[in-house]
C-alpha cells in the first residue's frame, strides 16, 4: 500500500515511490493492484459525465487540495528554470460560473449530440448536465440541440457560448444553414431565448443572423461591441483577480503599454495613458471604439507582437508594461523587455510553462520576480491561469 502526495501535471495521483494512479488525490492509499482507497481529500465528483467528458479532469478533488494543485503546477514551471519566488493562496472560480466554452455537435441519423469531447478524443459527451457552464448557458444546451437537429445538421460544428451584457452570445462555426425555413427557425429560437445574437460561420467569418441591439461586454465600467467568437475571460471572478493583481503589480503609472490588449480587459481598468496594442484585427477596432466613445486616454494600434514587437526605444516611454500573450507566450517581445527602463512589468499568463520560459530571460536580464498571483478559472481543470510582477 502506497499513498497518494500530490497530484501530477495531467491529473493522475502520484504515490511516494513514484507509482501514478488515475483520479487520485493526496492522502488516498493504493492498493498493490492498483486499487485506490479515497482519503479526507477525494469528493464524489458531481457530475454524471465525469470522467468521460473532458471538460473536467479534477472533480475528484476538494478546493484545497486543487488549489494546491495549481501552486504545484506554478511553481514546478519556475524550478525547471531556476526561479523561485512568492506564489500567493489561488483565486479560485465556484462552480456554475463559467461564462465562455465552446461546445461541439454531430448530427447523425436526425439527431444531434452537444456538449464537450471526451478527454483525449474527438467522441462529443452529449451534455445532459454540467456544473461549470454558468445556468444561463447551460440553460441554452436542450434548445441548441433541437434547433440543430431541426435545421439539418449532419456533420461536426461548433457552437461557441458567451454571457454578454445582453444575455448569450451564440456562434455556431462549420455550419451556415441557408433558406426561409431555417432563418425563420433561428429568428424564433433567438427571440423566445432572449439571445444577445446568433451568428453562423461556414468558413469565410462569421454571418450575423440575430441581433436586435449592439452586443457588448463591460470591461473596466466600459461597454465594449463584442465581436462574434471575441475572447472573454471564462468567469467574471478569474477576470476581476487578473485585474486586481495587475492594478497591484503597476501602481499609478502616468503611462502605460498593454501588450496583447484584446478587447481591453487591462487597458480600460488602468490609470493614466494606455497604448494597446493587438494583433487580432476585430478586437483591437472594439477597444479602439469602446476607447473613443468613452473619451478614455487609450492609443489602440492593430500590430502583430509576434512579427513585429515593440522595440526598446517605444518601451521606454512608459512607466509599466502589461501583457497578456497567448499560450505560446511571448518569447520575441522578451529582448526589447529585458532592456527597457520601464520600471515594472505585469505579466498575465495561461501557460505556466511558456510564462517560466519568459520569466527566466528577464530574471537573467537583471528583473526580480517579486509575486505570482494564480487563478483558477476553470473549475475542476488542469488549466492553469497567473499574474505575476516584475520589478527592477
Amino acid at each position: 500500500m502506497s499513498m497518494i502526495v500530490r497530484v501530477a501535471a495531467r491529473g493522475d495521483g502520484v504515490t511516494d515511490d513514484g507509482r501514478h494512479a488515475a483520479f487520485a488525490a493526496p492522502g488516498d492509499t493504493l492498493t498493490e493492484t492498483g486499487g485506490v482507497v479515497p482519503g479526507p481529500h477525494h469528493q464524489t465528483p458531481p457530475c454524471r459525465h465525469f470522467p468521460e467528458c473532458g471538460g473536467c479532469q479534477l472533480q475528484h478533488l476538494d478546493d484545497e487540495t486543487w488549489g494546491g494543485f495549481i501552486i504545484d503546477r506554478v511553481a514546478s514551471a519556475l524550478d525547471a528554470h531556476g526561479i523561485a519566488t512568492t506564489i500567493r493562496a489561488p483565486a479560485l472560480s465556484l462552480p456554475r460560473t463559467r461564462r465562455r466554452a465552446t461546445l461541439h455537435a454531430d448530427g447523425k441519423g436526425g439527431r444531434v449530440a452537444l456538449g464537450f469531447t471526451e478527454e483525449k478524443s474527438h467522441a462529443i459527451v452529449d451534455m445532459r448536465e454540467c456544473h461549470i457552464l454558468a445556468p444561463e448557458l447551460f440553460a441554452l444546451v436542450a434548445p441548441l440541440r433541437s434547433l440543430l437537429a431541426r435545421l439539418g445538421l449532419r456533420r461536426r460544428a461548433d457552437v461557441q457560448l458567451t454571457m454578454t451584457d445582453r444575455g448569450a452570445d451564440v456562434l455556431i462555426a462549420g455550419f451556415s444553414p441557408d433558406g426561409l425555413a431555417a432563418a425563420e427557425a433561428i429568428t424564433a429560437f433567438a427571440g423566445t431565448h432572449g439571445l444577445a445574437r446568433l451568428s453562423v460561420d461556414d468558413g469565410l467569418g462569421p454571418e450575423t443572423r440575430w441581433e436586435p441591439e449592439p452586443t457588448t461586454v463591460t470591461l473596466g465600467g466600459v461597454p465594449v461591441p463584442f465581436p462574434p467568437g471575441g475572447f472573454l475571460q471564462a468567469t467574471p471572478e478569474g477576470e476581476a483577480a487578473l485585474v486586481a493583481a495587475v492594478l497591484e503589480a503597476v501602481g499609478t503609472p502616468a503611462a502605460t503599454a498593454d501588450l496583447f490588449a484584446g478587447l481591453g480587459t487591462f487597458a480600460l481598468a488602468l490609470p493614466g495613458r494606455v497604448y494597446a496594442a493587438e494583433g487580432a484585427r476585430d478586437a483591437i477596432g472594439s477597444l479602439k471604439a469602446a476607447a473613443n466613445a468613452n473619451q478614455r486616454l487609450i492609443f489602440g494600434e492593430h500590430r502583430d507582437l509576434y512579427r513585429r514587437p515593440l522595440i526598446p526605444a517605444e518601451l521606454d516611454r512608459f512607466d509599466a508594461v502589461v501583457l497578456d500573450p497567448p499560450r505560446a507566450g511571448a518569447r520575441d517581445q522578451m529582448e526589447a523587455l529585458t532592456v527597457t527602463r520601464a520600471p515594472v512589468i505585469a505579466y498575465v499568463s495561461c501557460n505556466p510553462s511558456s510564462f517560466a520560459r519568459d520569466a527566466q530571460i528577464l530574471v537573467e536580464g537583471g528583473w526580480r520576480l517579486d509575486w505570482i498571483q494564480p487563478v483558477g478559472q476553470f473549475r475542476w481543470s488542469t488549466h492553469v491561469e497567473l499574474a505575476a510582477r516584475f520589478s527592477r
